[in-house]
């Protein structure tokens, strides 16, 4: 007689939503997470009279009530959270500062966008118009295929436009390099620059933003980890923290259950893993890893963590001169240089500044303000670091992040009071991510959609993959993956 109907492996974004969407489904599930809270990269923590969001920097997807293919009006509705949580917006899409050559901020709305960017530089409101329209149209048909529209119905402007580099599109629309370095800044959201960045992955987050908003939750992502898991638990559902999984069991070629990490045995006919990819074939017991799966991970490469500074600053945003939740700060417009210098500890050349207290999500206390200054690494440079070294290495390299952001906060660095640095090595203990990767496997041209499905294609029966390391990165896809993992789950089930 089997334990549960499913299992799934970590309570990340993708394993608190697969088992919400399983048990109130009426699959009796178990949720394992090898950490004491949920959320993986959607946590908090405290330090002083602050609470530092970890890592949510803008949700896309949130929308407003009523507007539909919305966060709010479809997953968290189905969940049952969408009136629990308090959802905060911003005004603005960010800020973009170069100092002595850029300092453009974009509305969080198409037209107003469009008026800020003919502000600064007259005479590109047509192109900058036409150029929304196509963001509009190739994220379109992009959707459409992705939902398994026949080929010969897809506009072709999908196929035009969706697998060139962003810097080829933006250089047929635009001739001031600054302007396109202002339209590419979420670049460092999906981990490839522009010159690499798949055209149709930028349009599709773009999209994400202008049409439905940048949010935070307030209480931070750790309200929104705390919702799910509380429909999970409310729907019957069983969760152990502080308990790993050592193996997952097969029998006679499909999925038998897990043994944690005591030595127990739990059974269960589907397993779904928040894991990496390499660490849940890793897992695997009692079955040869298929050919298949052997040559889809020898043809992938581990993709770019972060290096974040956490601080409370005694001091308003006002104050402070912070005027949007989200600044990027870039040295120059050489976004290739900037996309090498993550292999090394060259000052960091590309910040995003986050400011959870322009629009508040409630972390700080009055007059002050809590900030976040992130920019992207690999961990590899961070392995060679000798122990007796790393303390002193990291915080002079946190250094040189300040003295970037001192280009919109002159001074900020008195009015520090807190402060807590987390290098790729906090993202590899944390996370249990195979070089502390924030978004999975490089995201470049061979990996999405059109090329790989490692959510349906697992090569084990009973198996089933959600999260980063299935597709693209971040909190609203990894959130969707989720539940659409368990919606083919419980569709297979039913056909049994």
């Amino acid at each position: 007689m089997r334990d549960y109907d499913a299992i799934v492996i970590g309570a990340g974004n993708a394993g608190l939503t697969a088992a919400a969407t399983l048990q109130r489904a009426g699959a009796h599930t178990l949720l394992v997470e090898r950490h004491n809270i949920p959320g993986g990269c959607a946590t908090s923590f405290r330090r002083g009279r602050f609470e530092f969001e970890v890592a949510l920097h803008q949700l896309s997807g949130v929308g407003v009530e009523g507007q539909p293919i919305s966060l709010r009006e479809g997953l968290f509705q189905q969940l049952g959270i969408a009136q629990t949580l308090e959802f905060v917006s911003e005004r603005d899409l960010y800020r973009v500062v170069i100092p002595g050559q850029l300092d453009l901020t974009l509305p969080a709305e198409w037209d107003g966008a469009i008026d800020a960017i003919e502000e600064q530089f007259p005479g590109n409101r047509d192109r900058v118009a036409t150029f929304f329209d196509l963001l509009r149209t190739v994220t379109f048909w992009q959707m459409a295929a992705m939902r398994g529209m026949p080929v010969e119905q897809i506009d072709p402007v999908l196929f035009d436009y969706g697998l060139r580099s962003v810097q080829d599109v933006l250089d047929e629309y635009f001739h001031d390099d600054r302007l396109k370095a202002a339209l590419s800044m979420y670049w460092t959201y999906l981990g490839q620059p522009p010159s690499r960045l798949r055209f149709q992955d930028l349009a599709l987050t773009l999209f994400a933003y202008f049409e439905f908003m940048p949010w935070h939750v307030r209480g931070g992502s750790q309200a929104m980890s705390s919702a799910i898991l509380d429909s999970f638990r409310a729907a019957g559902g069983d969760v152990r923290f502080n308990t790993g999984v050592e193996a997952i069991l097969t029998e006679n070629g499909r999925v038998l259950g897990v043994r944690l990490g005591d030595g127990s045995d739990v059974t269960a006919p589907d397993v779904v893993s928040n894991a990496s990819l390499p660490t849940t074939y890793g897992m695997l017991e009692g079955i040869d890893l298929p050919a298949g799966v052997r040559n889809d991970l020898a043809t992938r490469r581990i993709g770019v963590s972060g290096f974040v500074l956490h601080m409370g600053l005694d001091a308003s945003p006002a104050e402070l001169g912070f005027t949007t939740s989200t600044t990027f700060v870039d040295k120059d417009l050489d976004s290739d240089h900037t996309y090498r210098s993550w292999r090394t500890f060259e000052p960091a050349r590309g910040i995003c500044v986050s400011s959870y207290d322009v629009a508040p999500i409630g972390f700080a206390p009055t007059g002050a303000t809590h900030v976040s200054l992130m920019t992207l690494q690999y961990a590899d440079i961070w392995k060679s670091v000798a122990p007796a070294e790393y303390a002193r290495v990291k915080f002079a390299y946190a250094e040189t992040l300040l003295d970037l952001c001192e280009a919109v906060t002159p001074g900020i660095r008195d009015a520090i009071e807190e402060v807590d640095v987390a290098t790729p090595l906090t993202m590899m203990r944390y996370l249990g991510h195979p070089g502390g990767a924030i978004y999975g496997y490089d995201q470049d041209a061979t990996e999405g959609w059109l090329f790989r499905d490692s959510e349906r294609r697992t090569e084990v029966p009973g198996l089933h993959l959600a999260g980063s390391w299935t597709g693209m990165g971040g909190f609203q896809p990894t959130l969707e993956a989720g539940a659409r993992v368990a919606r083919r789950l419980l569709r297979t089930k039913a056909a049994r």
